[in-house]
């Protein structure tokens, strides 16, 4: 798309209608690019059919919570997620929520600090499902966005603060064995100055080493600009923060709005081939492309209202919607959508699960993550994790396990 487009929730629905009803049911066209409708998935071929639900090998009398990050280790392939802490757990009784903002509500409660023994950080054997890491007890409050980088280290976004303020709203470095080695940010204290994060959503590393934080959790429910002005006001965030390799701020881009270059939850990341930097910007039900010295780039319209993105080595865009629902992102079907990073067009579809919540469009996980055969991992969030029976799927390829 031109930067000249202009941005209008309405005009982008509608836009997104018209390609849909304009296109024909499942076949391919003579240039490869398979039609169907992009909104329903109707007539868009799954490749991955195989589901299991409550994947991995997971503890024995541990409540398992919700989680919305998946990661793939980029040394053995294997898959790195986290749970939060029981909290939002199948048949147990709400929790606490942590203070300043996340956890409460949907979230099930979603609190860390209150269980300081539950170590929330697992890594997977992705074809067995058994637990080959699990660390991170202690250490966050709501753990939100997950990313590893060329070196396999894990990082893991912490959005909200606990009740004492002593931990909360930074960015930890962890080993591949569970060493914490750094944290970006002011525990227990958010902010918006230069290095300070407030609800930080996702993390994702360069192969240089500089590190990328996508920041501010609240825009996606400012639905008025009146909200939007209000938001600004209070010191609310939308940004991307830049930090060199050891951790040095360097630049950041982006505020509530609906520009380009600006954001409603910017709630996940991802690089492509070319080194650019796709940003999940949820509220806004967009995809936008940046450079890393955070240049507006591009934009993509096709993929629902998502909250996490995934791109794989043959830049093949896998984008989940999970929040698309009858009054914020209405006829918008929830599941996964696939297209190709040089084109607005979707080639693959992963179905959501069937929820009397959503009657229409189903509930779908948060975090996604593909590995090296095409299999996908998804983290249940709190919308979905009831429907999908616990806090991992695997999507397997015909013939696959």
């Amino acid at each position: 798309m031109s930067r000249s487009r202009a941005l209008s929730f309405t005009l982008a629905t509608v836009s997104a209608a018209v390609l849909a009803g304009c296109v024909a049911d499942a076949a391919n066209s003579g240039d490869g690019m398979v039609m169907g409708n992009s909104i329903t998935g109707e007539g868009i071929p799954n490749p991955a059919p195989t589901t299991t639900a409550n994947w991995g090998q997971l503890p024995a009398g541990r409540p398992m919570g919700t989680t919305a990050g998946m990661d793939i280790d980029p040394n053995d392939g294997h898959v790195w997620t986290y749970e939060r802490c029981g909290q939002g757990a199948l048949n147990a009784a709400p929790a606490t929520p942590p203070a300043g903002g996340g956890g409460g509500g949907g979230f099930g409660g979603a609190n860390c600090s209150t269980d300081p023994t539950h170590p929330p950080v697992y890594k997977f054997d992705r074809n067995t499902g058994e637990i080959l890491a699990n660390f991170g007890a202690g250490v966050m409050v709501t753990p939100h966005g997950i990313g590893v980088d060329p070196q396999g280290n894990v990082w893991v976004t912490d959005f909200a603060r606990s009740a004492d303020g002593t931990k909360g709203h930074q960015v930890h470095k962890f080993s591949p064995t569970g060493e914490l080695l750094m944290s970006l940010g002011i525990a227990g204290q958010p902010g918006n100055a230069d290095g300070q994060f407030n609800e930080p959503n996702d993390v994702i590393v360069a192969p240089d080493g500089s590190i990328f934080v996508s920041d501010g959790h609240s825009g996606q429910g400012m639905t008025t600009q009146q909200a939007l002005n209000a938001g600004r006001e209070a010191g609310q965030t939308a940004r991307i923060s830049k930090f060199s390799p050891d951790g040095t701020f360097i630049s950041s881009w982006g505020q509530l709005g609906t520009l380009h270059g600006e954001f409603r939850t910017p709630h996940s990341m991802a690089f492509d081939s070319q080194g650019r930097l796709w940003v999940a910007d949820r509220g806004n039900h967009r995809l936008e492309i940046f450079d890393q010295e955070g240049n507006y780039l591009d934009s993509r319209y096709q993929y629902g209202r998502i909250s996490g993105v995934f791109i794989t080595p043959d830049d093949m865009v896998y984008a989940i919607d999970s929040e698309s629902g009858a009054l914020n992102h209405t006829n918008w079907v929830n599941g996964v959508r696939i297209g190709h990073v040089d084109s607005d067009w979707i080639t693959g579809f992963i179905p959501a699960f069937p929820a009397e919540t959503r009657p229409y469009q189903g509930a779908a996980g948060e975090g996604i993550a593909v590995d090296a055969d095409g299999n996908v991992f998804v983290a249940e969030g709190p919308n979905s994790m009831r429907f999908a029976g616990g806090p991992f799927t695997k999507y397997s390829v015909a013939g696959g396990m």
